[in-house]
Parts: structure tokens; C-alpha cells; sequence
């Protein structure tokens, strides 16, 4: 086995991360809104797939940080999961998962039904035939 095989099979095997906690001991998970909950598991769960590796994750993950970090965007940590999701759609999209079309019609429709949804309201999409 070569440096770079054996440096990318024990990148591989890096444990998961654990899932964020408030600081009481045996505390739920925190999250800010149900969607951070779910790009979190999604990750997890691909990653435990096969789907990626956990540096090819994290490497994304860092990319989109990188990107927002030479925009000007404070590193408030405000904006994490923002983060987290995009850099979910372009390894999905990367690695044949997702197709780019799809996602971005699926993000329009987010859109429209957060638009026309009244304050305090459940967003929901509408079901297509």
C-alpha cells in the first residue's frame, strides 16, 4: 500500500462528529431551526454510506467557509449551517447524488412558499401531481 492509500484509508476512518449539545450534561441536541437538524443527519448518514469521506466533507465544508470568510462575511458563526447545507449540495452534486437543476428548482419552490406564507405559519411545499 502506497503513503497516499494508506493516508486515505485512515482518513476514512476518522469517527464522526459529535452532535452539538447544550452544555447540560444529557442535554438535546441544538440546533436553531429544524432544517440545521436535518443537513446534519443527511451528512452524517451519507458519509456513513459511503457516499463521501469524512475529508472529503470536511474539505467542502472548509471550501464554502473560505469562500464566505474572502467575501467579507463575519466568523460569527451565524451563518454555519448556511454553510453547511451548501457545501452538502455541491459534494452532492460532485459526486452524481444530486442533479444541479433539481436543487435549484427545489430551492425556488422553498422560496415561493416561504413568500406567500403567513409570519408564525408552517412553510410547507406544495405537492406536485
Amino acid at each position: 500500500m502506497s503513503r497516499s492509500d494508506a493516508r486515505a484509508a485512515a482518513a476514512a476512518l476518522v469517527p464522526a462528529p459529535p452532535i452539538p449539545r447544550t452544555a447540560e450534561a444529557g442535554s438535546e441536541p441544538v440546533f436553531a431551526e429544524p432544517w440545521q437538524a436535518q443537513a446534519f443527519a443527511l451528512v452524517l448518514e451519507l458519509q456513513a454510506s459511503g457516499a463521501f469521506t469524512w475529508r472529503e466533507w470536511t474539505e467542502a465544508l472548509a471550501a464554502e467557509i473560505a469562500a464566505a470568510a474572502r467575501a467579507g462575511e463575519p466568523d460569527d458563526g451565524a451563518r454555519y449551517y448556511e454553510h453547511w447545507l451548501a457545501a452538502l449540495e455541491r459534494l452532492a452534486v460532485r459526486r452524481g447524488l444530486a442533479d444541479p437543476e433539481a436543487l435549484a428548482e427545489r430551492r425556488a419552490a422553498w422560496a415561493d412558499a416561504y413568500a406567500r406564507t403567513p409570519h408564525g405559519q408552517p412553510v410547507e411545499l406544495e405537492r406536485r401531481p
